[in-house]
């Protein structure tokens, strides 16, 4: 029976993927990471800030290291953000 339930709920109310920003924000919250704790995995300050702005997209480099260093799933991080 919960079966058949799960794959009605999947099929006919999908749950989207969170935005790849919005994951690495409240993955910082979660983790209590700051920007300067971003540094070895996305870059320089001014890098993290353009990423979360959302004024620059995360790099192949980048998601992996987010992926391996974070924990956020890459079927996240690969999507287009949301603007």
């Amino acid at each position: 029976m919960l079966t058949l339930i799960e794959n009605y709920e999947a099929k006919h109310y999908p749950i989207d993927l969170p935005d790849p920003i919005e994951a690495i924000k409240f993955r910082m919250e979660q983790q209590g990471i700051e920007i300067k704790d971003l540094d070895g995995i996305i870059g320089k300050p001014n890098r993290v800030y353009e990423i979360l702005n959302k004024t620059r997209p995360l790099s192949l480099n980048m998601i992996r290291q987010l992926h391996s260093k974070l924990g956020i799933g890459a079927e996240i991080l690969i999507q287009p953000t949301h603007a």
